[in-house]
């Protein structure tokens, strides 16, 4: 079963921007923490940024200023702006939630995201 479905990966030039977004599946309750991951090729999956219900975003260093992350309260779509890319941006970007009470954590199928000229 598919609990998280990302989208709006795909190529770019360096410096432009992508968008992606992540719908969680009407089975998935509880959510208190979405986040974004990614991994590029040969290399540990890295997290960009996290947001909960009660408390600010928080980024890793390499996605601040450039990496916005936005959630949906209604549906609890979670966004990802991304600007200015760079080619070592490129990465497959997994989509995560930690949802009910025991905290367990999902993940998307991921969405290859390509940063060259």
């Amino acid at each position: 079963q598919v609990h998280l479905a990302e989208s709006g990966g795909g190529l770019v030039q360096p410096g432009g921007s992508l968008r992606l977004s992540c719908v969680p599946s009407e089975s998935l309750t509880d959510i208190y923490a979405m986040a974004w991951y990614r991994q590029a090729s040969g290399k540990t999956r890295e997290r960009i940024a996290i947001v909960t219900t009660d408390a600010e975003p928080h980024y890793a260093d390499f996605a601040k200023g450039r990496f916005t992350i936005s959630r949906e309260s209604v549906k609890n779509t979670v966004y990802l702006q991304m600007n200015n890319l760079k080619p070592e941006d490129t990465a497959v970007y997994y989509c995560n939630a930690l949802a009910g009470l025991a905290g367990e954590s999902y993940w998307g199928q991921g969405t290859q995201v390509t940063v060259s000229s």
